[in-house]
């Protein structure tokens, strides 16, 4: 029988064993769980969606400047001419080209860095690009601007994903991860519902106050728990995960020792952009993500954020074509909105499966508008249709397609990996967003009928893409996503 000193000492010893990460059996048996206080993960995720607020910035910026470039009186214009058919598409396009280039040096930056500081460096971009744009005197100027923002894109689009998912619980990631539309659009209707009603360079100084204001707000929210594990640093993760979950040290202690051993098993092998290829689950995951990514592009909606105004005005609805962009604006906003109080209650594939569907529709019904216009120069009986086409399709895009590939990407993927898949993915996105934009003039040209139809087609082949290749991840933690994509069934 031993003694009462003997069991002491056996105690003392096995206690100390445990990982630091780690609460004995026997005191989590005493505990009552502590609630997670699940609005310190969303206070984060909006300070970090500010970026995407200053994306949104940059998208929509074309649609009220453009007019103003090509219009033949230059007053409020900082060139001395109007732009050409060629400067236009430029001018619009080349921000995919920075974007796309971006993220190759976002992701390694972000392994090296951390999340918050890539995120915080993406401001120098903005600001720089929206001063390039108060001193434009030449065409060359606006496509220098144009391709800074877009190295500013590149690293939101890239990063942004990243940290919302790791810092966001199982249950609150499909919310948290759908904010960016939300943001994007916001920013969107920033420069519609400004854009038309003031000088281009009073909307300069507009656009060039939000970065300011995004990084003086997310400099006070912490790194990703993730990184800071991956690194080493035990305790500056821990306090992150207290901070995000509002608890004290011991009631977040199960969820680091999980973090830290995923964290450690992913990083035992350093993973390069080969692995993505070389396992089968990441293989998977990749061409889920590339995919979902590919057919947000061929939506085509980027032609409709950089040129909805001229949409309106080609249309000839009656309606003031300002006043119908801050219309679809606000559309966006509100829809988007809707994502996140919904995403993880009907989970990602059935919201993609009605957003492809529709969109289709929608984009089907755009193309008859032109096909009616040009081709049977008649439009009495569909003169009210392109204002609700677009409206229906802005709608479905922002609850759907827009929001969910990025939410998606950032829980995809293992530690290791996930920056490589970053990069990865989102050149893709903007590769695919340059040719549709830059090519849509030409299309156009033909007949914009044509070129609404082949993105409603494309919108038909991604809801068979989404049937039968996506997988659901609802409810999912990021551990049971990566078993599951690797055919692990516990």
């Amino acid at each position: 029988m031993p003694s009462l000193r003997e069991e002491e000492s056996s105690a003392k010893y096995s206690y100390t064993e445990v990982s630091t990460f780690q609460i004995s059996e026997r005191s989590t048996r005493n505990m009552a769980p502590e609630p997670v206080k699940s609005g310190r993960i969303f206070l984060a995720a909006v300070a970090a969606n500010l970026a995407a607020f200053v994306v949104g910035t940059t998208l929509g910026w074309t649609s009220p400047i453009g007019p103003k470039l090509k219009s033949e009186d230059t007053s409020d214009s900082p060139l001395s001419r109007p732009i050409t058919a060629d400067e236009d598409a430029w001018i619009s396009s080349l921000i995919a080209i920075g974007a796309l280039v971006a993220p190759f040096a976002a992701g390694p930056l972000a392994d090296r860095i951390g999340r918050k500081w890539v995120l915080l460096s993406s401001s120098l971009f903005f600001v720089l690009a929206f001063g390039l744009n108060m001193e434009a005197s030449e065409v060359w100027i606006l496509y220098l601007s144009r391709l800074v923002q877009g190295f500013g894109v590149g690293f939101v689009m890239t990063v942004q994903p990243m940290y919302v998912g790791e810092i966001s619980t199982d249950n609150v990631r499909g919310a948290t991860g759908s904010l960016m539309q939300l943001f994007i659009v916001a920013g969107i209707l920033y420069v519609y519902a400004i854009g038309p009603y003031v000088s281009y360079q009073a909307l300069q100084w507009c656009c060039i106050v939000v970065p300011v204001v995004f990084d003086a707000v997310f400099y006070m929210m912490p790194e990703s728990p993730y990184f800071f594990a991956g690194k080493g640093r035990k305790s500056e993760a821990l306090k992150s995960l207290q901070f995000l979950r509002g608890q004290s040290a011991e009631g977040v202690h199960d969820e680091m020792a999980e973090i830290q051993a995923n964290v450690e098993e992913a990083m035992a092998s350093k993973g390069t952009i080969m692995d993505l290829f070389k396992n089968a689950g990441n293989r998977r995951a990749l061409f889920i993500c590339a995919g979902l990514i590919s057919f947000q592009q061929l939506s085509g909606i980027n032609v409709v954020l950089f040129n909805s105004q001229s949409i309106f005005e080609s249309a000839n609805t009656g309606l003031d074509p300002a006043i119908a962009t801050i219309i679809i604006g606000c559309v966006q906003v509100a829809s988007s909105g809707l994502t996140p109080l919904v995403a993880d209650r009907l989970g990602r594939k059935v919201m993609l499966l009605t957003s492809s569907s529709v969109m289709s529709l929608g984009l089907a019904a755009l193309g008859y508008f032109f096909y009616m216009q040009l081709v049977k120069n008649d439009i009495s009986s569909v003169s009210w249709m392109p204002v609700p086409a677009l409206i229906i399709y802005n709608i479905v895009y922002c609850t759907g397609f827009g929001p969910l590939p990025w939410a998606v990407l950032g829980e995809m993927f293992p530690a290791n990996i996930k920056s490589a898949a970053s990069s990865l993915v989102a050149s893709t996105c903007w590769t695919l967003g340059f040719l549709v934009t830059y090519f849509y003039p030409s299309l156009d040209a033909l007949g914009s009928y044509y070129a609404f139809w082949l993105f409603g087609g494309c919108m038909v082949v991604a809801f068979f893409f989404v049937l039968f290749i996506v997988m659901e991840t609802k409810g999912l933690s990021l551990q049971e996503i990566q078993d599951r994509l690797n055919g692990k069934r516990n």
